[in-house]
């Protein structure tokens, strides 16, 4: 059986629910972070060169936006 790693991220002291440690929403913020950062850092490498501003912007977007939007979305 092939092993095929899988980023888990574990999140201790979140008082979102019972157990107070969540697994999921890191996670898939985690993936969702992978995924936007694939097509925005491209894109905000490119209107760098023109707007250094706006692509400084764009770049952030996976960290700022993307990843606590959807880690903190699931509660678990």
């Amino acid at each position: 059986m092939a092993c095929i790693p899988i980023p888990l991220c574990i999140e201790c002291g979140s008082p979102d629910n019972p157990c107070r440690c969540k697994i999921v929403g890191p996670t898939l913020g985690f993936v969702a972070f992978c995924l936007a950062a694939l097509v925005e850092w491209p894109v905000g490498g490119v209107v760098w060169c023109c707007d250094r501003k706006a692509g400084r912007r764009i770049m952030e977007q996976p960290a700022m936006r993307v990843r606590p939007a959807v880690s903190n979305a699931i509660p678990f």
